[in-house]
């Protein structure tokens, strides 16, 4: 793999992945656990990946407050001031520009790729060739480019990416790179179904590869008002006053997403259609996709559960608890600390709803 001194790369690691609740929990969310029981975390396993492209010094993690001693105590490889701490959460489009000025104070001729700390691939060489040929395109061109990936189900839990089938390639070097079209965010399942069939429609992975020049001229242009406070800070980063001068700024920065504030809207938008085995791991049913199961298709976590005509389930239990499971078919069961979680799979988009109704019921204890 190519590792230049330009090659940069941004993990966001701020999210509490409530949708994974009771397993990830505020003070504790599911990028800072083994989840497969590999051995390493995902935000381990994605440092480790992308250490293979980049210098480990040009590695950031923008996380909240909160998690600034997990993520030193897991990727103990991370100086202080490669460790960006957000005080409160804003979404993708601060997080990121708050990372470009950080970087800006180090190389004006970076090319970066940003990435969430939570994805499982499973070809981590094909995955990081992707990942060099847009570094590559986008040190060429004033393109924002992201990765989308081939679908394989008509999945309602993933934004899609339609793009531009032209005659001609362009980007010779890399024929799978394309020209956006439109984004359209989680879809229903009979739109899902369309998107599918019609074969121009990827799913959006939420990996962007851009130059840094490329993404600041688009945060001027599209969402200056969230561009105008961080430059406020420059001489501040990787300063003393960096950390009081971004405590001010997320008080007053709004909310929003990189797609919305400017993917969705810039005309320079590409798309490098790709396949290498891929999971957001944004749900328990895209966990269930990528655990061994049982020859009744149970994907069964604890040492100790015995089932009787049950099929299909996820179950997820603490190795010292005998548990017994009878006539239950495509359900989540999971057992954590001081939370038990049954819900049928069809229904884990309402898992957030349980969150916020636990929380308003019964405590901040319990999530």
């Amino acid at each position: 793999m190519t590792k230049t001194k330009h090659n940069f790369c941004v993990i966001m690691a701020g999210g509490i992945g409530a949708r994974f609740w009771p397993m990830s929990r505020t003070s504790h969310p599911k990028q800072f656990i083994d989840i497969l029981g590999t051995g390493e975390t995902l935000i381990q396993q994605t440092y480790k990946r992308f250490k293979r492209i980049c210098p480990k010094e040009n590695i950031y993690v923008v996380t909240n407050e909160l998690y600034k001693d997990l993520v030193r105590e897991q990727i103990p490889g991370l100086e202080l001031p490669q460790i960006l701490l957000e005080p409160s959460r804003r979404n993708t489009a601060p997080c990121i520009a708050y990372a470009n000025y950080c970087i800006l104070a180090r190389d004006p001729e970076a090319r970066i790729v940003v990435a969430p700390s939570d994805h499982i691939i499973l070809n981590e060489d094909l995955f990081l060739k992707n990942i060099l040929s847009a570094l590559e395109a986008a040190s060429e061109h004033d393109w924002l480019l992201t990765l989308g990936i081939r679908p394989s189900r008509p999945d309602t839990g993933y934004g899609y990416i339609q793009y531009v089938e032209g005659k001609t390639p362009v980007y010779p070097k890399e024929v799978h790179i394309k020209k956006v079209k439109t984004f359209t965010e989680k879809p229903n399942l009979e739109l899902a179904n369309t998107f599918l069939q019609s074969g121009d429609f990827l799913w959006n992975s939420g990996i962007f590869i851009w130059s840094l020049k490329s993404i600041m001229k688009a945060f001027e242009y599209h969402l200056e008002e969230v561009d105008v406070l961080f430059k406020q800070g420059i001489g501040k980063y990787g300063a003393p006053g960096e950390r009081e001068f971004i405590s001010n700024t997320y008080t007053i920065c709004k909310s929003i997403s990189i797609d919305y504030g400017i993917m969705e809207s810039a005309s320079n938008v590409y798309v490098l259609a790709a396949d290498f085995g891929w999971s957001d791991l944004g749900t328990w049913g895209s966990l269930y996709e990528n655990r061994p199961r049982d020859n009744n298709g149970n994907a069964i976590v604890g040492k100790n559960v015995l089932t009787y005509e049950s099929t299909n389930c996820i179950v997820n239990m603490p190795n010292d608890k005998v548990v017994v499971l009878e006539g239950l078919n495509d359900y989540i069961v999971v057992d954590s600390d001081n939370v038990l979680l049954i819900c049928r799979k069809t229904d884990e988009q309402q898992i957030r709803q349980y969150v916020n109704d636990v929380m308003l019921e019964k405590g901040e204890k319990y999530v």
